[in-house]
């Protein structure tokens, strides 16, 4: 995209859509943001929460990350990017929601089985990153060994939705607050090709179509 068209979309933002919504906007500025969710997506350019929830302005508190993914608690002093703006929202935002969203044609899965060997140097942080992939990897491997590559594809990409609400409950807070009721977790599955979200059901160990209200 050429700069030009860079500054003509902020110019639109600013004219159009920002007009749109400047009561809520100048809302959010002097009474503070109140977001009622913490939405944890991938950093994939066509995953976009607020278009993805129909949410306006304050709405959701987003984490995006490489595939989507929440590093267990570890409570040192080093750099904790995802950790920190989990920390903020549960801990300082009071957020009562969160949403894992993981999606189809995953690139963040699909390079848990390719070789980084020749990148060690210039991707040393992804691929560290990528370890919290393998335990989907590795249960889909088991779960779908004679199925094709977009079955094991998709199998890794749920499979670590549900990991990734499993490590969200290694931050003491967030086990304290969901054993209480105040805090609730859900796995998204966002499907790219159709626009249409499942959520995991841990009862029934599956994913579901996620339908809104039926009216009448």
């Amino acid at each position: 995209m050429k700069r030009e068209n860079w500054l003509k979309g902020v110019e639109a933002f600013r004219s159009v859509h920002f007009k749109k919504h400047e009561k809520d906007f100048l809302q959010l500025v002097e009474k503070g943001q109140n977001p009622k969710a913490l939405f944890i997506g991938c950093s994939d350019s066509r995953v976009l929460p607020n278009l993805i929830t129909s949410t306006g302005p304050g709405d959701l508190f987003v984490v995006r990350n490489v595939g989507n993914f929440v590093p267990p608690f570890k409570p040192d002093n080093d750099f904790h990017a995802t950790a920190a703006g989990i920390e903020y929202a549960v801990n300082h935002l009071q957020v009562g929601e969160i949403i894992v969203c993981g999606h189809s044609d995953c690139g963040a899965c699909k390079a848990l089985y390719e070789d980084h060997s020749a990148h060690e140097e210039d991707m040393i942080h992804t691929i560290k990153w990528l370890e919290l992939g393998m335990p989907a990897k590795e249960l889909a491997l088991k779960s779908v060994a004679d199925g094709n590559g977009s079955e094991l594809q998709e199998a890794t990409e749920k499979f670590s939705v549900i990991f990734q609400l499993q490590n969200l409950l290694t931050y003491p807070n967030i086990r304290k607050k969901v054993d209480a009721g105040e805090l609730f977790l859900h796995g998204w599955y966002y499907r790219l090709q159709s626009g249409e979200v499942e959520y995991y059901d841990p009862d029934e160990h599956a994913f579901f179509p996620l339908e809104g209200p039926k009216e009448g």
